[in-house]
């Protein structure tokens, strides 16, 4: 579990970030999930967005993701949620050693 300290850090980090995935009419599945979890091997941090077409609400995904992964979710902003998941992968441990030593 994050610290609030730790949540402020990512939050800052992830301010100017686009998101890297939608959430459609597709809804929630384990494919999607799987790649969410591929994005963030890569990448440690990404915002998702739920488009206005989704059938689920934010609290639905959020639930959806933390109780299906070891995906957190840092922040919700309106319909657009910021995960963070330490990667595997040394090479792609970018943001987590620093995170980690708050």
């Amino acid at each position: 579990m994050l610290r609030g300290k730790q949540k402020r850090y990512l939050r800052a980090h992830a301010h100017n970030m686009r998101p890297l995935f939608s959430i459609g009419k597709n809804g929630l599945t384990s494919a999607w999930l799987d790649q969410l979890t591929g994005a963030l091997e890569n990448r440690e941090l990404i915002k998702v967005n739920l488009q206005q077409s989704a059938e689920v609400s934010v609290d639905e995904t959020k639930a959806f993701i933390e109780d299906n992964t070891d995906i957190q979710v840092v922040q919700t902003i309106g319909r657009v949620l910021v995960l963070y998941r330490v990667a595997t992968d040394q090479e792609n441990q970018k943001i987590s050693p620093i995170v980690e030593n708050m």
